[in-house]
């Protein structure tokens, strides 16, 4: 019998390799374009609990910790190519620890 292989990701925080289903995805939501392909709204950062959403991600433990490691060292700035708010940690930190309980 084969055995299914199991898909890994490495965390943003701690950098541990761990199992896909054991971490959060963190999602950069797609640009909205005109038909010009000028950017209307940029894509929001937020927090895929399904990780189902559209868009670029990055991983992070179930822990805050973990996700305060990350935002020290400006991982998913890095990650995503952009300036995130302060407001954005905030409610990405709270969704986490209220997923948590």
């Amino acid at each position: 019998m084969v055995k299914k292989k199991i898909p890994l990701r490495k965390c943003s925080g701690c950098g541990e390799m761990k199992p896909k289903k054991e971490l959060i995805r963190v999602v950069k939501a797609p640009e909205v374009k005109d038909e010009d392909g000028n950017v209307i709204a940029q894509g929001d950062i937020s927090l895929d609990l399904t990780g189902k959403k559209p868009g670029r991600g990055a991983y992070v433990c179930r822990s805050a910790e973990c996700l305060r490691l990350a935002r020290k060292a400006r991982r998913f700035e890095r990650a995503f190519s952009c300036k995130i708010p302060d407001s954005v940690y905030d409610g990405m930190e709270e969704a986490l620890t209220t997923n948590e309980q």
